[in-house]
């Protein structure tokens, strides 16, 4: 029995969550562009949408009338009630993130799709790197500061885990430029996105690191004129509920022409 404690404290996320401002939700509506992108491209009508995520107000004109599921680790979804499930930018938190799948699986009907938009494991690694020298530098160790997220090629195999037809994983990088490092952290709050993780400090941070973070931040990746960059990395995952009329790979040895003469190549034989 795993009796480890969950990597995100809910409590904490949803109290961060709380003091989220809507003029700081631009990472959201960045993946709800994405969405409503990937949608188009999707020659079908959807009927019964669902949405998950903390901030309805910005998700709600990707999919209109869709039922709108907060985060939860047990989602408020009915067992192949839809034919579209959207994940909007909250998976990342989530302690059972192959269970979020399974869920959004069984709440499509055969056919249906889901797409889920998530920060991967890109994000703020340049925030990652100076936090980290300056804590060494003060303390001599590190502490949980930033989440640990995950990287597009084990999420995309997370989604044949959740049982999904026609996986895809891709991921986008996204540069925001900012004054300093405390105005991105101060800003991270304002997302919502701020540390939630059930191994954080619980005791007041000396504003010392915070000085020196920033130093090392101006350092390594400040421009010209003092501004530093921040990378977010959005992955996105699509998948299928299985059914059979879904195209389906041919069987090992099926082929009626050989690669070769496809390519129209010579083929060269191995020496035995």
């Amino acid at each position: 029995m795993n009796t480890a404690a969950p990597l995100t404290d809910v409590v904490a996320l949803a109290r961060n969550r709380a003091r989220a401002s809507t003029d700081m939700l631009y990472l959201h509506r960045n993946a709800a562009e994405d969405v409503q992108d990937r949608l188009a491209m999707v020659n079908r009508r959807f009927t019964a949408p669902a949405i998950v995520t903390p901030f309805p107000q910005i998700w709600t004109d990707v999919a209109p009338n869709a039922k709108i599921v907060g985060e939860a680790e047990t989602l408020a979804l009915d067992e192949r009630a839809h034919d579209l499930v959207i994940h909007g930018l909250c998976l990342h938190w989530s302690n059972d993130p192959v269970g979020q799948l399974i869920q959004c699986r069984r709440a499509l009907k055969p056919d249906g799709l889901m797409i889920a938009i998530l920060l991967g494991g890109q994000t703020l690694n340049e925030l990652r790197t100076c936090l980290a020298e300056a804590e060494i530098a003060l303390k001599g160790g590190l502490s949980p500061r930033i989440a640990p997220m995950g990287e597009v090629r084990d999420l995309g195999a997370l989604l044949q885990r959740a049982g999904f037809a026609l996986p895809v994983a891709d991921s986008t990088l996204i540069k925001a430029v900012f004054g300093s490092a405390r105005q991105l952290m101060q800003e991270l709050r304002g997302m919502g996105e701020g540390n939630a993780l059930t191994g954080r400090l619980r005791a007041p941070t000396s504003p010392a690191l915070f000085d020196l973070t920033e130093n090392f931040y101006a350092a390594h990746y400040a421009d010209h004129q003092g501004r530093i960059p921040a990378t977010f990395e959005l992955i996105g995952l699509t998948g299928w509920a299985p059914d059979a009329s879904q195209q389906q790979p041919l069987r090992p040895g099926s082929a009626k022409q050989r690669l070769a003469d496809a390519l129209s190549v010579t083929e060269n034989r191995l020496p035995d």
